[in-house]
């Protein structure tokens, strides 16, 4: 049933009105609710709107439809908290069996600038023991060693000497920390 010209507007008018009231007024009068549990009759549902005896059949129809159907609109006065990304897990690009030592940045266990690695990362700015040496993967390489560190991430970022071509040195801060580490041999996992 087609509309007349002044049916069209003052549905299009009403339809502007609801929107207006949903988007605008409600989340204040939700919170104005919560406030006050006590002050109910300021809050006007869609529900007593599309029962107005002043509305035309048609308007009544589309605010039935809007009340209707599965989207609502929640205002609240409670803050949102952020949702924390959850990373997948790694995969294993490979995995091998190392012997593993440490060493820190002390001029006898490096060369004359202790602080800095082969490809140039300042170990002391950083500060985090997230670094190895390992002459047999990559600069960036990222490892993980789960016998010994769990989860923990490391990246390859300096060298050993020549002699120790398939060993891994995971850099310490300190000197005690490196000295009680001793050697171990365990597994290391390559990942993406």
């Amino acid at each position: 049933m087609p509309l007349s010209r002044k049916q069209r507007q003052l549905l299009f008018l009403l339809i502007a009105c609801v929107f207006q009231f949903l988007f605008f007024y409600t989340p204040a009068l939700a919170a104005e609710a919560v406030a006050s549990p006590d002050n109910q009759d300021s809050v006007i549902s869609l529900g007593d709107v599309s029962k107005s005896p002043s509305m035309d059949i048609n308007a009544q129809k589309i605010a039935n439809e809007m009340t209707s159907t599965s989207t609502k609109v929640i205002a609240t006065s409670t803050p949102v908290k952020a949702v924390k990304k959850v990373k997948a897990p790694a995969k294993v690009k490979s995995t091998s069996v190392h012997k593993i030592t440490a060493y820190n940045s002390d001029v006898s266990q490096t060369d004359a600038s202790p602080c800095t690695t082969a490809n140039g990362f300042n170990l002391c700015q950083h500060g985090k023991e997230d670094t190895i040496a390992a002459n047999f993967l990559k600069f960036g390489t990222k490892v993980k060693i789960p016998d010994l560190f769990g989860d923990k991430v490391f990246v390859v970022r300096d060298r050993m000497s020549a002699k120790h071509a398939d060993r891994v040195d995971v850099w310490m801060k300190n000197r005690q920390s490196a000295v009680k580490f001793g050697v171990k041999v365990a597994k290391i996992q390559v990942i993406e």
